[in-house]
């Protein structure tokens, strides 16, 4: 039958043909395709995932500070203790009271109850515990007395370097492996809604554009240690 057949199906299929050719033809582009649909506004939210890797970013950028700290401890000057201060409240500020309580409150217990990474949960669950205990000590230890003594500086010293050593791996297997299974032991109603229950709580914590204001503190700390610019860590090849 030909499409231009006088039976009122054949004509309505025609229009509705001609109207998607049209509707397609005024779009243009796969962008315009894109921007069109609903799913608009839902491409501008940050996932759960990603959030949590973002603040990944953040605890790298501070790990970062800890080198640089740890650096200036193996020379003979004494070493002020604000930066070092600074770093360990904002690490625990926003690492292990937020990000990480956030991580023992909605993931792990999903795959607990799943059944799924049981082990590599148990892990990071120990991992925590032991950051907590690196950073008190470290608190209670960053004092001027302390880091003007070499006995002093080497415990310090010795403190970064084994959260540094830990946190790295640590966040390695979060972003390859427990936040890719995450979709797998939750609903995508429950995944959507998690991530307004996250923006929810870092604005009740943090204020509006909590993100970016811990991102800007961090980077205060990075110009006051002098490596505040990416290029300073490219190699000389």
């Amino acid at each position: 039958m030909s499409i231009l057949d006088n039976s009122g199906d054949s004509r309505r299929q025609f229009l509705i043909r001609s109207a998607a050719c049209l509707g397609f033809a005024a779009l243009g582009s796969p962008a315009a395709l894109l921007a069109a649909t609903p799913k608009e506004a839902k491409a501008e939210e940050v996932t759960p995932t990603e959030d949590l890797m973002r603040e990944h970013g953040v605890l790298r950028r501070l790990m970062l500070i800890f080198d640089g700290i740890g650096s200036r401890l193996q020379g003979s000057a004494a070493f002020p203790p604000d930066p070092l201060i600074h770093a360990t409240k904002l690490i625990r500020r926003f690492i292990q009271d937020y990000h990480e309580k956030d991580e023992e409150g909605f993931l792990f217990p999903r795959f607990e109850k799943a059944g799924k990474l049981v082990h590599l949960v148990k892990i990071l669950k120990e991992q925590h515990e032991a950051g907590r205990k690196l950073i008190a000590d470290l608190q209670g230890r960053a004092t001027a007395a302390n880091l003007g003594a070499l006995g002093g500086r080497e415990k310090i010293l010795g403190l970064l370097n084994a959260f540094n050593r830990m946190y790295r791996p640590h966040a390695a297997w979060e972003d390859t492996v427990l936040y890719p299974a995450f979709r797998s032991v939750i609903t995508p109603a429950e995944f959507d809604a998690l991530g307004d229950v996250f923006e929810r709580r870092e604005q009740k914590l943090f204020g509006k554009d909590g993100f970016e204001k811990i991102v800007a503190e961090v980077a205060g700390l990075e110009q006051q240690l002098g490596h505040f610019e990416l290029e300073l860590f490219t190699p000389k090849v």
